[in-house]
């Protein structure tokens, strides 16, 4: 009797084959980026079919979520942003944004993401995690002139409420209630939105 020769190619769908391709898109995505990281490629690092990958996550952008370990999916909680239009879209912004990030569930992952922000691949991972997936749809949407100029400013707002209020933990923001700090940061969100850029 002889022994089976070993199997070539790449591996059949098995039970850890969404892990493994998991665990190479987190990879290729950090050292990449979004733009720099191909569906086929996530297939060969992981050894699969690039057909699994599709079957497993659909599109890149959802590959690029999975692989984030976000709860909320971006596109669907900006929807209301998006369509009230451009007026107030500064407030519902701010909403949206403190409803995922005060939700326990939804803030962890999206920490262990901000945290790795001084690493140059965990810089990459929010380039295009939070500032492509989240934001940029959302000027798009509005149809705002300059748009990546405006949403890059108001990045710097909300990322730097990130920093303080949820990673670094500074006083009063971290205990201010929510309708404070819309009614703080509101109005500024709301000028870089729609308002006269210098």
């Amino acid at each position: 009797m002889t022994s089976a020769a070993p199997r070539r190619g790449r591996r059949p769908g098995a039970p850890d084959t969404r892990a493994a391709i998991l665990a190479s898109a987190r990879e290729l995505f950090a050292a990449s980026g979004y733009a720099g990281t191909s569906m086929r490629a996530v297939a060969a690092a992981a050894g699969v079919d690039a057909a699994l990958v599709h079957h497993y996550f659909g599109a890149k952008d959802d590959l690029f979520l999975a692989a984030l370990q976000v709860r909320v999916d971006p596109r669907v909680a900006m929807l209301p942003v998006i369509e009230g239009g451009v007026d107030g879209a500064g407030e519902r912004l701010m909403r949206v944004f403190l409803s995922v990030w005060d939700d326990e569930d939804s803030r962890l992952p999206l920490l262990a993401l901000f945290r790795g922000i001084v690493e140059p691949n965990g810089q990459q991972l929010v380039r295009d995690g939070f500032v492509r997936m989240v934001l940029g749809p959302v000027g798009a949407a509005l149809d705002l002139d300059q748009a990546e100029r405006r949403m890059t400013l108001v990045a710097s707002q909300l990322v730097g409420i990130v920093v303080l209020r949820y990673l670094v933990l500074v006083e009063p923001l971290v205990s201010m209630p929510a309708d404070e700090l819309v009614a703080t940061y509101a109005p500024t969100l709301q000028r870089y939105l729609a308002g006269p850029l210098p």
